[in-house]
C-alpha cells in the first residue's frame, strides 16, 4: 500500500516560527476541537496516584453502554485516544485488503499501510468508513458498505447520535470507534473508545496492553458521559456557533462546501492563500494536500470571534 501524507491540524509551533506571534496570541480553529470543553475538576487523589482500577474502568464502560445505547453482542473497550485504536486495528482485525474512501482521515490509511494490507476498491475484507466524514461530514448510510467487516469511525458523530451507524451493526460484521477528545473537547486527555464483539475487544485490550486508559481520564470520561444535560446544551451551542460562521465567511466570499458543527469546510479560490491571509492575522485554519480549494475552520470560543473577524 503506498504511504500516505498526514498531514493533521494543529502545528501551532511551526506557524509561530513563520508568522511571528506566542502561541497565546494565535486562534487554533485547524481542529474540530469543541473550544468549550467540559469542565475539568479536581481529581481524586488517588486518580494520580494509584494505578487505575478495575472498578473506574467498569463505571466508565457502563457510562459509556448508557449514552451510546450500545446494543447486546458489543463489548466497549477504552483506549488511550482513537487514534491509538486506529493503530491496533489492523493487527487485529482478520484479512489483507482494505477499501477507505477517500479524501478521508489519513491516519487510518497510514495504520492500514503500517501493518501491510493492500488497498483494494473491489472485493476488501474490510472498509474504513468516517462517519461524519472529516473533512467533508459525509454521512454514510448502512447499505453503503461493501465489504464483509466495516469500520466506522465517528469521532465526530456525538453532535448528531441520531445518525449513529452503531444501531444498524453486528458484532460479526462491523465496529464502531469514539472519540472524547473533539466532542467533549479535552483532546489532550488521550481518551477514545472501540465498541465491537467481545473477540475483537479481547484481542484490542491484549494490543493496548494494561492500563492504558490513565486514572483522570476514566474519572472525567465517567462524569462527562452521564452528564446529558451538557451534551444537550452543548449540541445547541455548537449548531449556533456553525451557523454563525458560515454567515461570516459567506460575507467573505467563501461558500460552504460541508462540515459538522465542530468545523466547517469552505470552497474558496485559493486556499493557500487564505490560510497566509488569515495566518498574518494569527488566526489558524486547515487545508488540504489533495484540494487547492479546500479550507477547514474549526469553531472559535465566545472570547475570541472579533479575532476571526478582523482577520477576515
Amino acid at each position: 500500500m503506498e504511504t500516505r501524507n498526514r498531514d493533521h491540524g494543529g502545528g501551532i509551533d511551526a506557524a509561530c516560527l513563520r508568522f511571528g506571534g506566542a502561541r497565546h496570541d494565535w486562534l487554533d480553529l485547524s481542529t474540530g476541537i469543541n473550544p468549550l470543553p467540559y469542565p475539568v475538576y479536581e481529581f481524586p487523589s488517588d486518580a494520580w496516584t494509584s494505578l487505575p482500577d478495575r472498578a473506574a474502568q467498569t463505571r466508565l464502560i457502563d457510562a459509556a453502554r448508557q449514552f451510546w445505547d450500545v446494543p447486546e453482542g458489543f463489548d466497549i473497550l477504552p483506549v488511550h485516544g482513537a487514534s491509538a485504536a486506529i493503530a491496533a486495528l489492523p493487527r487485529v482485525l482478520p484479512g489483507q485488503n482494505v477499501h477507505i474512501p477517500a479524501p478521508t482521515y489519513n491516519e487510518h490509511a497510514a495504520a492500514f499501510d503500517a501493518a501491510r494490507w493492500s488497498p483494494a476498491e473491489r472485493d476488501a475484507d474490510v472498509q474504513v468508513i468516517v462517519h461524519p466524514n472529516n473533512p467533508d461530514g459525509r454521512l454514510w448510510r448502512r447499505d453503503e458498505a461493501s465489504a464483509p467487516f466495516t469500520v466506522v469511525d465517528e469521532s465526530f458523530c456525538d453532535v448528531a447520535p441520531g445518525k449513529s451507524l452503531l444501531p444498524h451493526l453486528n458484532p460479526a460484521d462491523g465496529l464502531v470507534l469514539k472519540s472524547f477528545g473533539k466532542f467533549w473537547g479535552l483532546a489532550g486527555l488521550r481518551l477514545g473508545f472501540v465498541i465491537a464483539a467481545p473477540d475483537i475487544i479481547g484481542a484490542m485490550a491484549d494490543a493496548t496492553g494494561p492500563w492504558s486508559v490513565s486514572g483522570p481520564a476514566l474519572d472525567i470520561g465517567a462524569r462527562a458521559l452521564s452528564d446529558l444535560d451538557w451534551a444537550t446544551s452543548t449540541r445547541a451551542r455548537l449548531t449556533r456557533d456553525a451557523t454563525r460562521l458560515d454567515r461570516l465567511m459567506a460575507k467573505s466570499g467563501a461558500e460552504l462546501a460541508g462540515g459538522t458543527s465542530l468545523f466547517r469546510l469552505y470552497a474558496v479560490d485559493d486556499a493557500a492563500t487564505w490560510q497566509e491571509r488569515l495566518a498574518r492575522a494569527h488566526v489558524w485554519s486547515r487545508i488540504f494536500p489533495y484540494s487547492k480549494t479546500w479550507l477547514r475552520l474549526g469553531l472559535p470560543a465566545p472570547d475570541r470571534w472579533e479575532q476571526l473577524e478582523a482577520a477576515l
